[in-house]
């Protein structure tokens, strides 16, 4: 007899994204940065573009 679905424990969690993708998501976030004038738009920018960064800070 199998177990009822809500009884078993979840598999193991996969990476969304791989380190290369943080860099080029961090590209273009810089490239995006500098082009923008809007200044509300750029510190979220900034700050999503420093969040990406602790990800791969380790290199």
């Amino acid at each position: 007899m199998t177990e009822p679905t809500a009884a078993r424990e979840p598999g193991r969690a996969r990476a969304l994204f791989s380190t290369a993708d943080f860099r080029l998501l961090r590209t273009a976030l810089a490239s995006h940065a500098k082009v923008t004038d809007d200044r509300e738009e750029l510190a979220k920018i900034n700050a999503l573009h420093h969040r990406l960064g602790t990800y791969v800070s380790g290199e």
